[in-house]
């Protein structure tokens, strides 16, 4: 048998109190995991940009921003692929706005055109 209804909602209270803070406890260990991989991100995203500016030429740099404004997904997959390329060595000098074209042209995806007709 329980006590009076105060001590049945004082327990209540309890129990509640008790997993906020197991839900608090929780929730600052998945924020140490967010913070962690936040930190990995941005430290890879420096370790590219680093990367970029020293086998880039200003005019490169800029030719890949041009394209990064209106094509996100595209600039990204050309500066993981000219990252790729510094690393195994494949590139003696720096990439010049000329040579930036040309990687553009080449990484470019193919344009899928479709033949309609009507009958």
């Amino acid at each position: 048998m329980s006590g009076t209804p105060d001590d049945d909602r004082l327990e209540e209270l309890r129990e509640k109190k008790m997993q906020e803070l197991r839900d608090q406890a929780e929730g600052q260990q998945g924020g140490q995991n967010r913070e962690s991989q936040e930190a990995a991100r941005q430290q890879a995203e420096a370790k590219q940009e680093a990367m970029l500016k020293q086998y880039l030429t200003d005019g490169a740099r800029q030719r890949l921003n041009a394209v990064e404004m209106s094509k996100p997904d595209f600039a990204e997959s050309v500066k993981k692929q000219v990252v790729a390329l510094a690393q195994s060595g494949r590139i003696q000098d720096r990439i010049d706005e000329d040579q930036m074209k040309d990687l553009l042209r080449e990484l470019q995806p193919e344009s899928k055109s479709f033949d309609i007709r009507r009958r």
